[in-house]
């Protein structure tokens, strides 16, 4: 039963399971959370926390299941790194695109830390090589958002 759950949430809800590019699937899973969870620091920074801590664990699980490092399957990562990568900018679509384009890169080439973080052991290294991909994708994001404004102009969120 424990093993099923953590198989559940490392996979969120099995979209980790599909058989083409299931970490880009991960990622639009991660812009759908971080348009449901609305514009608050707060609730985005929880939720990335809460996040980081069940991947680890999940994560750890997930390996065993699979006998691999870091399996593909395996996916909250992703979802995490999407919302640290958008944590406190509110943009617009344009904005959420560069985003998703800018973590997916990181998450490819994983600049020096992130890429011996990977080598923690079980879901540590899991969760924490693309949160630190991540923590790139939200500085270059910011970066870009401060010399091209109009990312930010037209927020997503249409809530009253």
């Amino acid at each position: 039963m424990t093993r099923r759950l953590a198989l559940f949430i490392a996979t969120v809800f099995h979209i980790g399971d599909f058989p083409i590019a299931p970490g880009t699937i991960g990622s639009l899973a991660g812009l759908v959370l971080y348009y449901l969870l609305g514009p608050d620091r707060l609730v985005e920074g929880i939720a990335i926390v809460v996040l980081y801590f069940l991947g680890a664990w999940s994560g750890t699980r997930a390996e065993e299941h699979f006998g691999a490092t870091d399996p593909g399957a395996v996916v909250i990562d992703e979802v995490m790194g999407m919302l640290i990568t958008l944590w406190g900018i509110p943009v617009g679509w344009s904005g959420l695109v560069l985003a998703f384009v800018i973590f997916r890169a990181m998450d490819v080439v994983k600049p020096f830390p992130a890429n011996r973080l990977e080598h923690l052991p079980g879901g540590w290294g899991i969760m924490s090589d693309d949160g630190m991909a991540a923590v790139y994708g939200n500085i270059l994001l910011r970066v870009i958002v401060w010399f091209v404004p109009a990312l930010v102009a037209a927020p997503i969120f249409f809530r009253p």
